[in-house]
């Protein structure tokens, strides 16, 4: 009886953390031949710029065409962004629509003259957006808290990132001036 119970424990709790793992944001199809992975900050002005520039060309001809599949990966320069990484991590289902709302209304909550103040604008914003998000659980969740430290441990340790955005394609990082035409000459080469 005790090893069914301690089996019973065993599986439950293997279940668990299997259902809560986290998984990386990505748009596109899993087996496309370009794998695009963009190390961003949350408040960095020129990672919202990519969003509102560069992102939707870039998802019309390569993502949604199958050609091309992105990665967003965190790393954030301050903890207003680190909170935020944590906020997009923190629903599976919404993590790319939480993303993508994070920078195209960057300016609606990035204001204020303290971390604290920004936190609360952050707090705001995602419940005016209606993201069924619990803010103080998912700032302080450990995991999420890994995950995205992670990502900019890697960044730093497997492709020198410093500066946000940095892009990465095919495990290259891409070294020119990040605009769609000067992307789009790169994927051409590869497809």
């Amino acid at each position: 009886m005790k090893k069914i119970l301690l089996f019973c424990v065993l599986f439950l709790n293997w279940t668990i953390n299997v259902s809560a793992e986290i998984n990386r944001i990505i748009s596109g199809n899993e087996n496309a031949k370009i794998i695009i992975i963009v190390y961003e900050s949350l408040t960095c002005s020129h990672c919202a710029d990519f969003h509102k520039d560069v992102y939707p060309q870039l998802k019309k001809e390569y993502i949604d065409t199958g050609l091309a599949k992105i990665e967003f990966r965190h790393f954030p320069l301050d903890i207003a962004a680190f909170n935020a990484s944590k906020i997009s991590q923190c629903k599976e289902d919404q993590g790319l629509e939480i993303l993508e709302s994070l920078y195209s209304d960057q300016q609606a909550w990035i204001k204020g003259s303290s971390a604290e103040e920004i936190n609360k604008n952050l707090k705001k914003f995602i419940n005016q957006k209606g993201f069924d998000i619990d803010y103080e659980k998912c700032v302080n969740n450990k995991e999420i808290e890994d995950f995205v430290l992670n990502d900019r441990i890697e960044g730093a340790k497997n492709f020198n990132v410093n500066a946000t955005p940095t892009i990465i394609i095919n495990n290259k990082k891409f070294d020119k001036s990040l605009n769609y035409k000067n992307l789009k000459k790169i994927l051409e080469k590869l497809i």
